[in-house]
């Protein structure tokens, strides 16, 4: 038993993890408040699942358009640096919107122009965070670390949304996103306070032209890269646009409430700190894995959909959200250790436009469709995208061992 939880929290023994593990967080419990919240003040500002949508999109398009540049500056910058950067933006910029809303004074507009900032900071922070873990715990434990790092972001996603109910049935919207501004502390707090000599620093990459093509062109022509990162882009695309389709489906589908959203965000968050605490304590991640998981993924958001009330639809995500994390983290583990060190940047920065980059083009279309049909078809529409990018997988994967090189 005690060999099991040793090695279930085995990157937690390294003292910078540790430090990063408890600062994000406290930071990420501010930022699932933001969620919540952002998506409750468009809804109340416009009433409209298309605008939301594009309240969305114009978080991630920055990501989509510009993403692969986050990826080279990973490279050739040191990663403890940009992340003082990146930390230190976002919290200004929730500021920034808290004090509009508190003020009354915020309109659509501004809420635009900051989420197009926060997706501005996200496309350096993100390829830059994700490689700044193995280079705290190193090769071994890397699968534990992104791991244990997806549970506590899942862990966020149940406490966040719960105080965030609480603050608007209470003071308003504003102060979530005052209290989200205030999360960033904790995370510079930690990058401050971590040992540089116990971090091992990927050496930076030279500035040379064609670096975003030879990027591109090695992870097209590496198969487990390749698969895992189209995979992504298809489900990214349909499937991870819960930020549109959960309040929607909460709202009117069920008719509920910001209490009614936010129960769902956390029953995701309760299956997701459980597979990722399984997920943890196995071994290496396989692309076979990865495969199962996404097809799982699949037929569980279109079980969602299908739900008649809101204690079945909390209990299947619950399902939704172990599969989700342990999507995430296979996937995530796959990439980085197949990649060379020298891209592992540019590899990440593809896997963070896959994910996140992909919004400005998927949430527009489900929260189109859930307006024009409702919320039912647009958790329909990412379920089976999920199963498709699995079949697509599966496909790959076939070619690849039917090919006479392999045989």
């Amino acid at each position: 038993m005690q060999k099991t939880i040793r090695r279930t929290f085995a990157s937690l023994a390294v003292y910078n993890f540790r430090l990063y593990f408890v600062g994000q967080g406290l930071s990420l419990c501010g930022t699932w408040m933001q969620t919540v919240s952002l998506s409750l003040l468009v809804l109340k500002l416009t009433h409209s699942g298309t605008q939301l949508g594009f309240v969305v999109a114009a978080q991630f398009l920055p990501v989509l358009l510009f993403g692969v540049y986050g990826g080279v500056i990973a490279d050739r910058f040191n990663k403890r640096h940009v992340l003082y950067f990146t930390q230190s933006l976002q919290g200004i910029l929730a500021l920034t919107l808290g004090l509009l809303v508190v003020t009354g004074a915020v309109q659509v507009w501004m809420v635009y122009v900051v989420a197009s900032g926060l997706g501005l900071a996200t496309l350096l922070d993100n390829p830059s965070r994700q490689t700044f873990v193995i280079e705290m715990v190193g090769n071994d434990r890397l699968k534990n670390a992104i791991t244990l790092n997806s549970t506590m972001v899942n862990g966020a996603r149940i406490i966040g949304p719960s105080i965030a109910a609480v603050l608007i049935a209470t003071i308003g919207i504003g102060f979530c996103f005052l209290v989200n501004a205030a999360s960033y502390l904790a995370v510079l707090a930690a990058l401050f306070a971590m040992r540089g000599s116990e971090l091992f620093p990927t050496p930076p990459t030279k500035r040379e032209p064609g670096q975003i093509r030879a990027g591109l062109r090695y992870a097209w022509q590496t198969p487990a890269l390749k698969s895992t990162l189209l995979m992504m882009l298809i489900i990214g695309t349909f499937a991870y646009e819960f930020q549109v389709i959960l309040p929607l489906f909460a709202t009117r589908t069920l008719n509920g409430n910001a209490i009614t959203y936010s129960l769902m965000t956390v029953a995701m968050g309760i299956g997701a700190i459980g597979g990722g605490l399984y997920s943890a304590g196995r071994g290496v991640a396989t692309p076979k894995q990865t495969l199962l998981v996404a097809l799982l993924f699949g037929v569980s958001i279109m079980l969602t959909a299908l739900m008649p009330d809101l204690p079945l639809a909390l209990l299947v995500l619950v399902l939704v959200g172990a599969l989700s994390v342990l999507f995430i983290s296979i996937g995530n583990t796959t990439l980085q250790l197949t990649s060379e060190p020298s891209m592992r940047g540019r590899v990440m920065a593809l896997w963070a436009i896959a994910f996140a980059g992909t919004t400005p083009i998927g949430g527009p279309i489900i929260g189109a469709i859930a307006d024009y049909t409702n919320p039912r078809v647009g958790l329909l529409v990412g379920g089976v995208s999920a199963v498709l990018a699995a079949a697509l997988g599966f496909f790959i994967a076939f070619r690849k061992t039917s090919t006479p090189e392999a045989q």
